[in-house]
C-alpha cells in the first residue's frame, strides 16, 4: 500500500530540516504508517519537482524513543545518517520535553543529548575498522587502501573512503567523488571524502556521498574522517571539522564517536493528494 492509498484525502504531511546544509526531508509515521518506495524518494529528492533533499528520514515506532530510516536522493536505503539522526533528535526532544533521547536505526542504537547552546549531540556508535565490517571486497589493511592517494576506509552503518591530501579545497569532488564511490573494493559503494589538516586537531573536509552527490556537510562522513585521521596519527581524537555548510565537533570515545553540531528545522508542509497520485 503506497503512501497515496493511505493517505488519499489529506496528503502527506513532511517537515524540511538541515544541519549545516546538508538538508533533509523528514516523514513522521509514528501515527500513520507511511511506505516510503524508491519512486516516491527519488520523486521527493527532486529540487524542481518536488522539495529537494540530501536524504529522506522516516521517523517510526521501536523500542526506544523512534526508529528512523533513511534513503539517499537515488532512492537507495543508507543504514546511517548523522546530520538527520541529529535534527530529529532535536526535534523529538523538543516535542517530549527532554534533554536526551534513544533512537534506534538499521546500523543499532544511538545516543542522543542536548549540548547545550542550541547544540545537539548523538553518538554514532563505535566505528568498522575491519574489512569485513565496513564492507570492502577482499581482506585487506583498512588504514591505507590499495588505491591511488592511499585512502583510508572507515565504516559508520555505511562505507567510507578519506583522501588526505595537502588541499581539499583544490580536488574537483564532482569528477573525483564519482570515480571512487563505485570503486570495485566498495562492493556497496562508498562515501568519498578529501580532507586536510589546517591545525592542531581541525581538518577541513569536503564530501561527496553515495548516492546522493556533493553535499554541504555529512556527518557521518565527518566521524569517519575523524576516525581515520586519529588512526593515521595525524589528530587526536577530538577534532573540529570544517565542511562547506558549517563545522562539527567529533569525539572519538571509548563508547562510540559522538558528533556535535547545529540543526534547523525550516519548514513543515502537505504533499498534496494530486501529487502524490501522480507518481
Amino acid at each position: 500500500m503506497g503512501a497515496m492509498e493511505q493517505m488519499p484525502h489529506t496528503g502527506l504531511p513532511f517537515m524540511k530540516m538541515h544541519g549545516l546544509g546538508n538538508d533533509f526531508v523528514v516523514l513522521d509515521a509514528r501515527a500513520r504508517p507511511v511506505e516510503v518506495t524508491p519512486t516516491l524518494a527519488r520523486a521527493l529528492a527532486d529540487r524542481h519537482r518536488g522539495v529537494g533533499f540530501d536524504q529522506l528520514a522516516v521517523i517510526g515506532t521501536g523500542a526506544a524513543d523512534a526508529h528512523l530510516t533513511f534513503f539517499n536522493s537515488d532512492g537507495s536505503t543508507s543504514a546511517a545518517c548523522g546530520n538527520a539522526t541529529r535534527c530529529i533528535a532535536r526535534f523529538l526532544m523538543d516535542e517530549i520535553g527532554c534533554d536526551s533521547l534513544t533512537l534506534t536505526t538499521d546500523h543499532g542504537t544511538l545516543q542522543a543529548v542536548d549540548a547545550g547552546d542550541g547544540l545537539t549531540s548523538v553518538n554514532m556508535g563505535p566505528p568498522q575498522l575491519d574489512w569485513q565490517e565496513i564492507p570492502l571486497a577482499e581482506e585487506m589493511d583498512t588504514l591505507e587502501l590499495p588505491i591511488e592517494g592511499s585512502p583510508t576506509a572507515t565504516g559508520m552503518g555505511n562505507p567510507h573512503c578519506t583522501f588526505f591530501v595537502e588541499d581539499a579545497e583544490a580536488i574537483p569532488l564532482a569528477q573525483f567523488g564519482p570515480r571512487y564511490e563505485t570503486h570495485p573494493l566498495y562492493p556497496q559503494r562508498t562515501n568519498v571524502q578529501v580532507a586536510s589538516v589546517t591545525g592542531p586537531d581541525r581538518l577541513r573536509m569536503r564530501v561527496w556521498e553515495r548516492g546522493v552527490g556533493i553535499t554541504l556537510a555529512s556527518g557521518s562522513s565527518s566521524c569517519a574522517t575523524a576516525v581515520a585521521a586519529a588512526r593515521r596519527g595525524l589528530t587526536g581524537r577530538r577534532v573540529t571539522i570544517d565542511l562547506d555548510g558549517g563545522t562539527l565537533q567529533i569525539d572519538w570515545r571509548e563508547d562510540g564517536v559522538w558528533m556535535t553540531g547545529a540543526t534547523a528545522h525550516v519548514f513543515s508542509g502537505t504533499l498534496t493528494p494530486d501529487w502524490l497520485a501522480s507518481l
